[in-house]
């Protein structure tokens, strides 16, 4: 099956992007996400979207094609770039900041396709990738599954707290983090290192259906997620109700569970 490009067009001249997306409808598998007439919008659309392909125009007003995908660049969000333009000049530019391809305007159906055909193997290498580590993940969570004996599942946690050690209830942990090779516990109302050596002895303490590892160095209380903020690459950063709101990472892996648990 083709993969299907999820596509952002953005050239400043009205008559140049109807083309352009008039010769992706007809080369097929490519939806086209938004069209933006100038850099800030176009900057607006790839944040809004992520998309897997974004078609660049080099000279606009205000912000050019190459200022526009620095910024990507330094946002991480910079998705497979492919410069269209009337002029062959800025063909060495283009791949300094890893252009897939460079497209000479009025851009030919059949180098279109060659251009979409290597995106669409990069898009597909990548999901593998991605694939191939969420696989891993859940071998390794099935694994702990089985390995955690049934009995070992504790309601209380004592935390270190300066010189002192202090007892919290499990259902009061917001989230355990990875901190310096040490594990941090923080609650509402306390936060200190556990005697656990690692997250995943921690976890087979604790009820696998209230507290998630969504990245590998964090684990949550899904119970205590205050916000979840899209993020780049389709992925998702969560507001925890801790007193300092403390921002955690969704790994690729863990974000699919995610949406499906809230429907997102």
């Amino acid at each position: 099956m083709s993969v299907r490009l999820r596509t952002i067009v953005v050239d400043d001249e009205q008559l140049a992007r109807d083309e352009l997306c008039f010769l992706l409808e007809q080369a097929g598998d490519v939806e086209i996400l938004g069209q933006a007439s100038n850099g800030v919008d176009g900057l607006r659309l790839v944040g809004e979207h992520q998309p897997d392909l974004l078609l660049l125009d080099v000279q606009m007003p205000g912000l050019n094609g190459f200022e526009v995908a620095h910024r990507l660049m330094d946002a991480s969000l910079l998705p497979n770039l492919v410069f269209v333009t009337a002029y062959d000049q800025y063909a060495l530019d283009a791949f300094k900041v890893n252009a897939v391809d460079y497209l000479l305007k009025p851009v030919d159906a059949t180098r279109l396709d060659a251009t979409l055909e290597r995106v669409r193997r990069r898009v597909d290498a990548d999901m593998r990738a991605r694939d191939a580590v969420g696989r891993e993940e859940l071998e390794r969570m099935l694994r702990a599954v089985a390995e955690r004996p049934r009995e070992t599942r504790t309601d209380q946690l004592a935390i270190r707290v300066g010189e002192r050690f202090m007892l919290v209830a499990a259902e009061e942990i917001v989230h355990a983090s990875v901190v310096d090779e040490a594990i941090v516990v923080v609650t509402n109302g306390a936060s200190g290192t556990s005697n656990y050596r690692t997250l995943d002895e921690l976890s087979a303490r604790l009820d696998p259906a209230v507290f998630w590892r969504v990245h590998r160095s964090h684990l949550v209380n899904i119970t205590k997620i205050k916000e979840i903020v899209p993020w780049f690459s389709r992925n998702y950063i969560l507001k925890m109700r801790d007193p300092k709101e403390t921002e955690i990472p969704v790994s690729r892996s863990q974000t699919r569970r995610l949406r499906e648990y809230l429907k997102l």
